[in-house]
């Protein structure tokens, strides 16, 4: 599995523990939390893959964190399940009609959580089940650590490797420069925005062949790029 991140809010240390140990054996990239307002500032930080979110945490409800994190326009697409003890029939459905893809009632079996997670991000991101990434014509081997495009091979840096898997994992989605400068370099890296453009334009003369292969990055005024078939050089 490639590796994703799994933003926790749980007020139970104890389960909290259990479950980043069990997910970090899978490869999460786990960050956790007990406030609900830490919970959404997190998920601005660092927009995860996937959301465990209990009910009744600090500061404030799942159910409100829930609500907000899809109104965020960085989280509206980011799949939730709902860890409760509540099993009526009626809070499954409010937590469901508040936007969580999943409701997990405890007690539960750290293994099925598990399981029930690997599915949810194979439904909504299929890119992270696998060890190949691919769109359109473009395929990259994340363990091989090589990239191929209409059966050629793309020989790429080590950023802009880091920049195309990014997009890979997020087809469609558009980030502006200071995200990809978190989500790529890191959030305490002090580079220059336009670092962001200078990588874009060696990874799209690298996947395009210098003009032989249709641009695949978007560039989206005011806004910043996109992976998609649409690309505009």
């Amino acid at each position: 599995m490639a590796r994703a991140k799994m933003l926790l809010v749980e007020d139970d240390a104890a389960l909290a523990e259990l479950l980043i140990w069990h997910f970090k054996r899978e490869d999460f990239e786990v960050a956790h939390t007990v406030d609900g307002e830490e919970a959404l500032l997190l998920a601005q930080e660092n927009v995860p893959d996937i959301v465990l979110l209990d009910w009744m945490v600090e500061s404030l409800s799942g159910i409100e964190v829930c609500r907000r994190l899809r109104r965020m326009n960085g989280t509206a697409n980011v799949p939730i399940i709902m860890l409760t003890a509540r099993g009526e029939e009626e809070d499954r459905v409010r937590g469901l009609e508040t936007g969580a893809d999943d409701y997990v009632t405890k007690p539960f079996s750290p293994r099925e959580l598990v399981a029930r997670v690997g599915a949810v991000l194979r439904r909504v991101r299929p890119a992270l089940a696998g060890e190949t990434l691919t769109f359109a014509d473009v395929e990259m081997d994340t363990v091989g650590h090589k990239v191929r495009r209409g059966g050629q091979v793309v020989p790429l840096g080590p950023t802009e490797f880091r920049l195309l898997k990014h997009f890979l994992e997020h087809p469609g989605w558009v980030f502006s420069r200071e995200r990809l400068l978190d989500s790529v370099w890191g959030q305490d890296s002090d580079i220059e925005l336009r670092t962001v453009d200078v990588h874009i334009r060696r990874l799209r003369k690298a996947i395009n062949a210098d003009g032989k292969y249709h641009d695949i990055i978007r560039t989206v005024r005011s806004a910043g790029y996109a992976l998609d078939t649409d690309g505009v050089g």
